[in-house]
């Protein structure tokens, strides 16, 4: 198929979850031969990998930035990502022939934009991608479900011994309200697996660590429960652990449990939103009800006792992770609703 010329933009100068999707997703399509620019994200980690990849990044933290990027980038297709965005690209686009796809990346409609307008947005956008069924179902708009991907985790070399796979269980999450983290911690305490030398890692940074832990010194878990912030070695850590709890009942698709699959370390979340595409299906005990203290330490606890269900969990975790939530799929379905806009766009 012919390259495109696409550009991605995101008004924002961070590197969370939006900008990391944004990140694999244009250095995969330029290595499929597309001419790629981003604008928006922390430039050091967006160069950090993208300028190797034959990405070229732009500064953009405002809406007034995404809006010059994209009055001088040409472009085939502008992918906008996060309201603030999806308000410029449209401004900016008004009156020109470029198609403009808006990928939705959260549960719910559209919140203001700054002191942007949003109505631009309800004619210019040619296509909606949704990152899950949940993010289609909330938004209001018909829209694609395109599940984002991530490549094959690396395996150690066979020269090397693996990393003793220890009685830690993982969660990996910003310490934010929304993501409910003091349920894991409920949980964990209420599985009784802390008197079994059981450990809980939680990794992260955030506005409730003081909250957590304080509420891991009154549950007497503290020699059990470690908050250890952000960390450069993930891989490692899903590797040598034996079980990922992911507590956040609204995410859009749950990328940390992704990589958990990804990795081969079986996965215990709550039973909505996104985690429903990742997990739905696999073993009835890896979705909890969610915000549910007692279903979510019974769902720890069979794991933990059953090491041939864990393994189980994992194995067909990662395999659904290398079927369905490739980064190639993500691609070729991505292009195929920048394709169908452009020709809409041109007629």
């Amino acid at each position: 198929m012919t390259p495109l010329r696409i550009l991605h933009t995101v008004a924002s100068d961070r590197f969370a979850g939006v900008e990391q999707f944004v990140r694999r997703l244009a250095a995969a399509q330029a290595e499929q031969g597309h001419h790629v620019t981003v604008a928006g994200g922390a430039p050091e980690q967006m160069h950090a990998t993208l300028d190797q990849a034959g990405v070229e990044v732009v500064v953009a933290r405002t809406a007034l930035d995404v809006m010059r990027a994209v009055r001088l980038t040409p472009a085939d297709v502008v992918n906008s990502h996060m309201t603030a965005a999806d308000a410029a690209s449209a401004i900016a686009l008004l009156g020109r022939r470029t198609a403009l796809v808006s990928t939705r990346h959260f549960a719910g409609r559209r919140a203001h934009a700054g002191s942007l307008s949003i109505d631009p947005i309800l004619g210019r956008v040619d296509a909606e991608i949704s990152v899950s069924r949940a993010v289609a179902a909330a938004t209001g708009i018909a829209s694609t479900v395109v599940h984002p991907g991530l490549p094959a985790a690396a395996k150690a070399p066979a020269d090397l011994p693996r990393h003793p796979v220890a009685r830690r269980i993982l969660m990996v999450q910003r310490l934010q309200p929304e993501k409910h983290t003091a349920i894991g911690v409920r949980a964990f305490a209420a599985s009784g697996l802390a008197a079994e030398d059981w450990g809980l890692v939680i990794l992260g940074e955030g506005p409730d660590r003081t909250e957590l832990e304080a509420l891991i010194a009154d549950l007497g878990i503290g020699d059990s429960a470690l908050l250890m912030g952000f960390r450069d070695d993930v891989p490692e850590l899903l590797t040598s652990s034996s079980l990922l709890l992911a507590t956040c009942p609204v995410e859009g698709l749950g990328l940390a449990v992704l990589e958990a699959m990804t990795h081969g370390l079986a996965p215990v979340a709550a039973g909505a939103a996104g985690h429903l595409d990742l997990l739905e299906g696999l073993d009835e005990r890896a979705l909890f009800r969610p915000d549910d203290v007692t279903d979510a330490a019974a769902a720890l606890r069979a794991f933990a006792d059953d090491p041939d269900r864990r393994r189980r969990l994992a194995a067909a975790a990662q395999e659904r992770a290398l079927t369905e939530f490739s980064i190639e799929r993500q691609v070729a379905g991505t292009d195929a609703v920048y394709r169908d806009a452009i020709a809409r766009r041109a007629a």
